[in-house]
């Protein structure tokens, strides 16, 4: 079983990349969950056809902890599991903590017992510390995807989830699988993220085109597979299941003082 964390900026498309690619995993016949490190909530609506799931720590606050796997388990596309942390009450404790106790209660439950071959885990933004690192922290995932764009805040988040998993991976044993950059149609976006990832010691795993595709699919709550599965798109979406799939790239990364990663900015136009 191979567990799998995408992290990048807020804002950046991670989860609708996370389950468009799922998708595409699905329909190969793999065997995914998709635990949703978000506290609003939406990992998994799209595979789950618009599906308002209910979160962990909601139904843990309104039945106790003497709860079944099905109360906080829901399956949807092509046998995908999905799974929401949720959060704590607004401005009331720490909303890292419910991915802390989503994965140990899935872990009580046997959810990790079951005969997956991917678990997802799609994290807040770009927060490496605390709660919100523990899929890094605690060895939970072993593979890191980061989720970026050409734009320069994108990078610098890349940079720095960069950092932490450097910091983890001697502990953890977690490894940086490659940069997807989810195009938001930048001059020479793909060739200044392979310029990024080079420098970091990774690649760039996939440049996933921007497309209207993904918001019509959105709107109708699937992804581009199950919503219009002859999509351009959605064969991009496939193309990037096939490359995680098959990818033995993971390394530890060499993450940019600030100075050489704007001087890569310049270079490539985007700092003046």
């Amino acid at each position: 079983m191979r567990q799998v964390a995408i992290y990048g900026k807020g804002g950046i498309g991670k989860s609708t990349t996370t389950q468009n690619l799922t998708a595409g995993l699905g329909e190969m016949g793999k065997k995914i969950m998709i635990v949703g490190c978000d506290p609003k909530a939406d990992s998994t609506r799209l595979i789950l056809g618009g599906l308002a799931q209910k979160t962990v720590l909601d139904t843990l606050r309104e039945e106790g902890d003497d709860i079944d796997l099905d109360a906080v388990l829901k399956v949807g596309f092509a046998g995908i599991k999905g799974v929401e942390s949720g959060g704590p009450e607004p401005g009331v404790g720490c909303a890292g903590r419910g991915i802390i106790t989503s994965i140990n209660l899935l872990e009580r439950l046997g959810a990790y017992e079951a005969d997956l071959d991917y678990v997802f885990y799609d994290v807040l933004g770009d927060v490496v510390c605390g709660g919100f690192a523990m899929p890094i922290r605690e060895g939970k995932a072993q593979e890191i995807y980061i989720v970026c764009s050409g734009e320069m805040m994108a990078l610098y988040a890349a940079n720095n989830i960069s950092k932490g998993i450097s910091k983890y991976a001697t502990t953890g044993g977690v490894r940086l699988g490659g940069l997807i950059c989810n195009s938001r149609k930048v001059d020479g976006e793909a060739e200044l993220v392979q310029a990024v990832a080079k420098k970091i010691g990774t690649q760039m795993i996939h440049f996933v085109p921007r497309d209207n595709a993904v918001q019509k699919a959105e709107i109708n709550k699937k992804t581009v597979i199950d919503y219009s599965p002859s999509e351009p798109q959605a064969e991009e979406y496939r193309v990037l299941a096939k490359k995680i799939d098959e990818n033995d790239m993971f390394v530890i990364p060499k993450p940019m003082q600030i100075e050489q990663l704007e001087e890569i900015l310049m270079e490539h136009g985007i700092l003046d």
